[in-house]
């Protein structure tokens, strides 16, 4: 919709680059997912991971000090079947953050754009692989699950997601220690509703209250990270339980 607000911003650097094309290449494959004929199943899949991600990291999930971040990585960032809006509103408003936003703010957006990015083609492409097999994608076992896995033609880039979501966070981190975003978000939810922007807003909020409550974000990060790297490797490798870990990860 706002494609051509993307293509006609004069960028001035680097990270306003990056954040262009990322979002370019964003809003082309949001186009083309809103037209798939599996875009329901990828919904569906998508579920299906969120829950097994909670169950893997249930301990994490369960502590007071990384809930509401771990709920806000697995709704907010992973969950493509509800950010229609608020994706249209990142593109309507990409001039005025590349002419107001520091780098380093926009840096942190790029790398949230990305991972959205890549989450959701690694979605599609399960889907597709499901299809091929004659699997529902609302009868998915951990076995099925396993099997398309190691199909997968994108491996490389589900290693590279595990990476981008410890590069999220770390940045998201230092990002909410900053103390005017936090004032500044307080008192711009009424104009943010007036331009038609609450929901962008509300994600901002969200995720800056989430990272601010916990205390150690290294801990969290170290310990999504070297898990889901086990989890990757029990799946290739045929692991009878591959979701189950050691509890000394």
């Amino acid at each position: 919709m706002y494609r051509e607000r993307l293509v006609g911003t004069d960028v001035r650097s680097e990270s306003a680059y990056r954040l262009q094309q990322l979002l370019l290449e964003y809003h082309d494959f949001r186009q083309h997912k809103a037209k798939h004929r599996l875009l329901d199943n990828t919904f569906v899949i998508a579920a299906w991971q969120a829950e097994r991600l909670k169950f893997t990291h249930l301990d994490l999930y369960q502590h007071p000090g990384y809930h509401e971040g771990l709920e806000f990585l697995l709704t907010d960032l992973y969950a493509p079947a509800s950010m229609t809006r608020r994706d249209d509103n990142i593109d309507r408003v990409f001039p005025k953050m590349v002419k107001w936003l520091p780098d380093q703010q926009l840096e942190v957006l790029a790398g949230l754009v990305e991972l959205n990015l890549i989450t959701q083609q690694l979605d599609l492409e399960l889907a597709e692989l499901f299809e091929e097999r004659n699997i529902p994608a609302r009868s998915v076992t951990a076995e099925h699950y396993c099997e398309v896995y190691r199909a997968s033609q994108k491996l490389e880039q589900r290693k590279k997601q595990v990476m981008l979501v410890a590069e999220v966070g770390q940045k998201l981190d230092r990002y909410v220690r900053n103390r005017t975003l936090g004032w500044l978000l307080s008192i711009s939810r009424t104009p943010a509703e007036m331009a038609d922007l609450s929901d962008l807003h509300n994600f901002l909020h969200r995720g800056y209250s989430a990272f601010r409550k916990m205390d150690n974000v290294d801990v969290l990060i170290d310990r999504l990270v070297t898990r889901e790297q086990r989890v990757m490797n029990n799946i290739l490798n045929g692991h009878p339980q591959p979701f189950t870990l050691p509890g000394d990860l």
